[in-house]
């Protein structure tokens, strides 16, 4: 039998091989902590407690706890563009339900929530049920979430008054040192990656995002758990509108604008694939912060809030492009 050279593992193959996975498992660690560096350098005022402290609250009143739910929806190969609309909903409707209505800090909270669940369950239900392409029935539900926070809120800030004060010392409090509303977003973060990563429920999600058909075949109700991920997203995203507005003290339909793209490029920069079936917690959080430490240091650097926009987008391109390279949308 004779053994020609093409069947002779090459080493460099292997090497090839080996580096793909180690920017694929460490990829996100390494952005994160090049960027870190190079903002201490850049600023000497970038590792004071009062900035990372004001980085940590951007990220979990903006990209953070998005994130954990957009991750859960890209695992199944779906989007959710309605996030940043869902969230300036939640926030409007913490100030009516709270300063209009008159209703309690826990029966507002409640109901908001529910207005998010509502959100996701439509979205989902169109895109789980009768097929719908995500991006398009996502895009519905954010022109649709964004128009009910401007009718209820008439357009104008609904400032959260005395009635609002449980939610204003949430939003400026702090716990052990560290402000609520971050102790809040790891919290959900924990609880994600337990759901992810040692439920039935996360491990049959990231098996759809893999191979859809392959579970629909074991017997399993694929429309349910695709409904259920756009439940969490939309309930996550009402969690950031109340968070926005106890850091605020009004309820705003401005908020969340373009959020959306902050939060698919925190999940994206975290080595989720599009493609779906591929993803992680930690990852995510890392995402985000990498997402907030790349606004502080544009911030820092007096670069003007429209152009931060373009440099976003530039991000996901560059996150995209890596994925690419190591065959991260490769199927």
């Amino acid at each position: 039998m004779t053994i020609t050279t093409d069947s002779v593992p090459k080493p460099e193959d292997k090497r090839s091989v080996d580096i793909r996975v180690v920017v694929q498992r460490f990829g996100t660690l390494a952005i994160f902590l090049v960027l870190v560096i190079v903002a201490t350098l850049w600023s000497d005022s970038f590792m004071s407690r009062g900035n990372i402290l004001n980085v940590l609250r951007q990220v979990a009143s903006g990209a953070g706890i998005m994130a954990v739910g957009m991750l859960f929806v890209i695992l199944t190969r779906g989007i959710d563009l309605s996030v940043g609309s869902i969230m300036a909903l939640g926030s409007v409707l913490t100030g009516y339900f709270c300063t209009i209505s008159g209703f309690g800090t826990l029966p507002t909270i409640l109901l908001v929530l529910l207005s998010g669940a509502v959100c996701g369950l439509v979205t989902g239900g169109f895109i789980a049920y009768l097929r719908l392409p995500s991006f398009v029935m996502s895009l519905a539900m954010m022109a649709i979430a964004r128009g009910l926070s401007l009718i209820i809120s008439e357009g104008r800030p609904i400032p959260l008054g005395e009635a609002g004060d449980a939610f204003s010392r949430f939003g400026s409090g702090f716990l052990f040192g560290i402000p609520q509303p971050v102790l809040l977003m790891f919290a959900v973060f924990i609880v994600g990656g337990v759901v992810l990563n040692f439920t039935r429920f996360g491990r049959l999600v990231t098996a759809i995002g893999s191979n859809e058909e392959a579970v629909r075949l074991s017997g399993i109700a694929v429309p349910r758990y695709i409904l259920a991920v756009y439940m969490i997203s939309g309930v996550l995203a009402a969690v950031a509108g109340i968070i926005s507005s106890s850091r605020t003290g009004v309820g705003s339909a401005q908020v969340g604008v373009g959020a959306e793209l902050n939060v698919i490029a925190a999940v994206v920069i975290g080595g989720a694939s599009l493609m779906g079936g591929k993803g992680g917690v930690i990852n995510t959080l890392l995402g985000a912060l990498v997402m907030g430490i790349i606004a502080n240091i544009m911030n820092l650097a007096g670069v003007p809030g429209y152009h931060q926009q373009v440099y976003m987008g530039a991000i996901i391109v560059i996150a995209m492009l890596l994925q690419y390279s190591t065959g991260s949308l490769k199927r």
